[in-house]
């Protein structure tokens, strides 16, 4: 009878039984995440305990950052915003979980980034021991050698950038610009330099048609950001090599689907440079990033590390690390350096009475003996995380103990860098620009325990397994940018300007105008600030 009923039902009867089952399934898988799951006991808003929805609202938004400050505001160092995910706020917790020996993997968060089979790269590579393998490949290209040869590229445009930036005035002050585009342009022609062994001039004044690149590398980032945080990120694993990939090919939007032409062209050109070049001598051939790819030889097998495919899924690697998070920093940095006109100045005179000439100022002991300028940089780069949200870490078999408590396998822990930076109890002001509260000062108050305490928060290139390969490469490129800038340039706030600031209308954790803002893109997306040079006008002392 039961299946006579069945056969019998019509398409409305059949649609209204597939609610009522799905309303049932969802109303249950609510009452198991609040009441049964083995993270019930863990504090956090009601919604996102009950559901992953919230976190990925607020992720298409581009505010997630913004809302995880707020809950760890509202429930302590410890929350659960989404019914598996637990985040923590403290400098303790952050070694549990980042640390050489912590029981976990990159989540399924980094699998979705992948855009196909043949997608696997550093980044989105989970697999524990192949993810090592990777990195130990990786780090072939990114030596003392490397980095030195980089320096002269780096040079070379900063230069070019003041004189773009200052034009035909002597004396004057020139038009307000948004520093975030200025400085996206400087650090994209550098990253092209240095990995496609070309220039892409998109810094240059005229038409050109590379200048779309970051714009569409922004466009990137906010198209397949939400789908990594998808509260149904399980099946989008599932089904992304079973038919979603080619879907999310078909809906990719042209900003983006031009970006991957680019990748692909740029690898292309590159490789046939490196052949054409092979067989001159070493010193004769361009050494840059790229170089040190195709001449890195696997330690194990003795075969070159890299063959043409992976090259190019790393490309996209180096592009997004290579420029937009140096970008993000050196946004940051200018942003409260031109909004606290005293520290500014001290930061001048450091400068200008170390260094003569601006042509003095490369890499080498010197440059890195400015204390105050290493202090303005760390200051910055906290402030404006180059990621706002959680590197997000599966526990593995085992459990993993966070602070004593034990978590079990399969759960998602994390640290979000937006709330470490202003973490109440690690900084006392952590709105505060304050560079001073990195260097030991004992007749100012600052202790080597309250800069160890700093320090031990404080994590701008990540920690373990995963952290930065080329976090010794974007700290010279940040000293020379700055320095070289300051030296040359006088640089200042545009007159009442507030583009990139917090505002009252942007809501509880957004209204700071000291603060810039940034959109959680996974890498911080920002304006400003807007900023106006002119040739440097004081003597040097």
């Amino acid at each position: 009878m039961l299946s006579l009923s069945l056969h019998n039902m019509s398409l409305m009867e059949w649609l209204v039984m597939a609610f009522m089952i799905g309303l049932l399934m969802f109303l249950g898988s609510i009452a198991y995440n609040l009441f049964f799951h083995p993270l019930a006991n863990v504090p956090g808003p009601l919604l996102g305990r009950a559901s992953g929805i919230p976190s990925w609202y607020y992720a298409y938004r581009g505010t997630r950052h913004i809302w995880l400050w707020q809950q760890f505001q509202i429930y302590g160092s410890k929350i659960r915003p989404e019914p598996n995910t637990v985040l923590f706020c403290d400098p303790e917790a952050y070694t549990d979980i980042y640390g050489m020996k912590a029981n976990v993997r990159r989540s399924k968060f980094y699998t979705a980034w992948q855009r196909n089979e043949n997608d696997k790269t550093t980044l989105n590579t989970v697999d524990v021991a192949e993810h090592a393998q990777k990195r130990k490949l990786l780090n072939l290209a990114f030596t003392e050698k490397s980095v030195r040869a980089a320096s002269s590229f780096i040079i070379q445009h900063v230069d070019r950038w003041h004189q773009l930036l200052v034009g035909e005035n002597d004396g004057g002050w020139s038009p307000a610009v948004d520093f975030s585009e200025k400085v996206d342009s400087l650090v994209f022609d550098i990253m092209g330099d240095l990995c496609f062994g070309k220039s892409f001039g998109v810094k240059e004044s005229g038409a050109n048609p590379l200048k779309a690149v970051p714009h569409n590398i922004t466009n990137y980032m906010r198209f397949y950001y939400p789908i990594c945080r998808s509260p149904f990120l399980d099946l989008v694993v599932w089904m992304k090599p079973r038919g979603l990939n080619k879907l999310f090919e078909l809906l990719t939007p042209p900003p983006v689907q031009k970006y991957y032409q680019f990748v692909h062209k740029s690898v292309t050109d590159r490789i046939a440079l490196h052949q054409e070049q092979s067989q001159k001598p070493e010193v004769e051939r361009r050494q840059d990033i790229f170089y040190f790819l195709c001449e890195a030889r696997d330690p194990d097998t003795g075969l070159p590390a890299y063959d043409e495919a992976t090259l190019r899924a790393e490309a996209n690697l180096l592009i997004i690390a290579g420029s937009d998070t140096t970008a993000i920093s050196l946004s940051g940095i200018f942003f409260y350096l031109t909004g606290d006109p005293l520290r500014y100045q001290k930061l001048v005179q450091e400068i200008r009475t170390t260094f003569d000439l601006a042509e003095d100022i490369v890499y080498g002991p010197k440059l890195l003996s400015l204390v105050y300028l290493r202090a303005c940089i760390d200051e910055g780069m906290r402030l404006t995380p180059t990621g706002p949200s959680e590197l997000p870490r599966e526990v593995l078999t085992g459990g993993l103990r966070v602070k004593g408590e034990y978590f079990p396998a399969g759960t998602i822990v994390g640290t979000s860098a937006w709330a470490n930076s202003r973490n109440q109890e690690v900084y006392g002001d952590p709105e505060v620009f304050r560079p001073e509260r990195w260097i030991v000062d004992e007749a100012k108050f600052v202790t080597e325990k309250e800069v160890a305490r700093t320090r031990s928060n404080f994590h701008p290139f990540a920690a373990g397994p995963g952290n930065c390969i080329g976090k010794n490469f974007a700290m010279m490129e940040l000293m020379i940018v700055v320095a070289r800038t300051i030296h040359r340039l006088d640089v200042r706030r545009e007159p009442g300007s507030t583009v990139g600031a917090g505002a009252p209308e942007k809501g509880w954790g957004a209204r700071n105008r000291t603060q810039l803002q940034v959109i959680d893109a996974y890498i911080s997306l920002r304006r400003g600030p807007m900023v106006q040079f002119r040739k440097r006008q004081q003597p040097n002392n």
